[in-house]
Parts: structure tokens; sequence; C-alpha cells
């Protein structure tokens, strides 16, 4: 997209729901958005315009949760981001989160189901939940997704939605691991793509043993792999082109 084609999308993005702070944090970032990313969104069609739904997203860099945001707002839904808890305790990003109503997670406190028992009420009540599979950034060396865990499958199978895979690329050059500041320029190339909802209609009603999380949480990262190698092959043609 050009940057006035991105700059046209503030007046299309959806508003209501975002919270004084997440709204006004989106409102800051989105210049640098419009003005040093080239950014490339496809497969929005794949997200249902309603009900709950899972955006699972691969994770290269800090930015991706930029990228992300930007992806479920211009596939018109207000994404609840499920983060470490202890972003809420940090000064300023903790009146983000909290204003966004995104949903805290305490890893290592309690069980895995109590820990995830606000994602999946906000499933149930039709909104959608915005996830990063790996639980940290991808560690392969070259930058394909990591095993999951089983987070995201267990609350969407506990609420019986939908998971959307979505593949990320480019954000790692935006801002590398372990860096602060981002790579403005030159402008920095960023593809988010979506595929349709990965099938686990057939594990619905099933005993959450690890064997069905497992299975769940394969199919899921295979789509999101699947996605990224389109991605991927795309660009390296056009770099041979």
């Amino acid at each position: 997209m050009t940057p006035l084609e991105l700059a046209a999308w503030t007046w299309k993005m959806p508003r209501r729901g975002r919270g004084f702070w997440f709204s006004l944090t989106i409102d800051v970032l989105w210049p640098f958005v419009v003005l040093f990313v080239k950014l490339r969104v496809r497969g929005r069609h794949n997200v249902p315009g309603n009900g709950g739904v899972v955006l699972a997203f691969n994770h290269l860099s800090n930015a991706d949760a930029v990228a992300a945001v930007v992806f479920s707002l211009m596939s018109n839904r207000v994404p609840r981001v499920l983060a470490k808890a202890s972003l809420w305790r940090a000064p300023v990003v903790g009146w983000i989160m909290r204003s966004g109503g995104h949903i805290p997670v305490e890893r290592g406190t309690v069980k895995a189901s109590e820990a995830l028992r606000p994602a999946v009420e906000a499933l149930r009540a039709g909104q959608c939940v915005m996830a990063f599979p790996e639980g940290r950034f991808t560690d392969d060396p070259d930058d394909w997704p990591i095993r999951g865990k089983s987070g995201v499958a267990r609350m969407a199978l506990e609420a019986r939605v939908p998971v959307v895979p979505v593949a990320e690329w480019g954000t790692q050059r935006l801002l590398p691991r372990g860096k602060i500041l981002p790579r403005l320029l030159p402008r920095k190339e960023v593809e988010v793509v979506a595929g349709a909802p990965v099938d686990l209609s057939d594990l619905y009603g099933r005993e959450l043993t690890a064997e069905v999380l497992d299975e769940a949480t394969a199919r899921v990262m295979a789509a999101i792999t699947t996605m990224l190698s389109g991605i991927r092959s795309a660009e390296a043609g056009s770099h041979s082109a």
C-alpha cells in the first residue's frame, strides 16, 4: 500500500471498544506505520465479521504486535491481546493493556485452564482474541515458526471458535530482536497474510488431553507455517526475477 492508501484506513478502522489509552496508542503509532512501512495485507476475508475468533500469529519481533493489531483493525475487528501479566504492572504499558480490555495470563502460577479462563470468556462473548502460539520469539536460525504452546488450542476448543492462522514477515527487519529502536529508513516491507480458519471441529467435545491439545496446536502451527512459506517464496521469486 502507498502512504496515501494507508492513511485512508485511519477513518475505516473500528474505534468503538478500543478504550481511550489503547486507541490513543494506535493513533500515535499510525503515522509511523504510514510513513515508514510498506505494508501489504492479504486474507482479511478469512476473519469472521462477528463472533468469537482467535487470530494466531507467528512471532519474529516486538514489532509483530503492532502489525497484528493493524491487521485485526483492517479486518474490522478490535483485538483483545493475550499477553503475559507482567505487562499490566509496567508503567504506561499497564494503562494501555487495561484500557484495551486485553487479557493477562499469569504464567506458571495456576493451571493452564484457569490461566486462560478470561480468554475463553472473551471468546464466548463474541470477541476477537489475538495470540502468538509460540509464546516467544522464534529461535529458528532461518526465522521459521517453532513448536507452539497449547494455549491457543485450549481456548479455541473450550470456546469452540475458529482459529485464523496469520503469518507476518518483515517485522524482524523493521525492529530486529534485541534492538530498542526500529530501523525506519529505508522503508521496510512488512507483509501480513491470513489463511482459512483451521478446522478443529473433529476435536470439539473431546477431553482436552495432551494428545488432543498437541494435535490441535500442530494443525495451527502448520497452517501458519504454510502461509509464511507462501510469503517467503514470493519474496524470493521477486528478488531473483
